[in-house]
């Protein structure tokens, strides 16, 4: 899948921080970040969780301090995916999924 001109505009903007601050507003939702960390020439599966305000990776390790930016890894986000929290085993939870980087910067599309 290819680039996007708003993934490859990522490095300018810390994407992650901004998500955060949103998912702080937004306390019962979950934002899954899925993507790929380029290292060594090579893709490694990537995956982030956003949920009230705090970041969490399944698959790297990544940046507590809110000063700094969440992955210093070259990465690129290729999908993301809205969840009313708390999550349970159906799927009744998943509310939208997007490819956009920026859709999710719009609050409103976390409703």
């Amino acid at each position: 899948m290819g680039e996007t001109l708003a993934s490859q505009k990522m490095a300018k903007i810390d994407l992650i921080n901004s998500l955060e601050k949103i998912s702080s507003e937004i306390p019962d939702r979950i934002l899954k970040l899925e993507g790929f960390i380029l290292k060594e020439n090579q893709k490694e599966q990537l995956e982030v969780i956003i949920f009230r305000g705090f970041s969490s990776s399944t698959t790297h390790p990544i940046e507590i301090d809110s000063e700094k930016k969440v992955i210093t890894l070259s990465h690129i986000i290729t999908n993301f995916k809205l969840y009313k929290a708390p999550l349970t085993e159906t799927e009744e939870n998943f509310i939208r999924e997007n490819q956009n980087s920026v859709f999710f910067l719009n609050q409103q599309n976390w409703i």
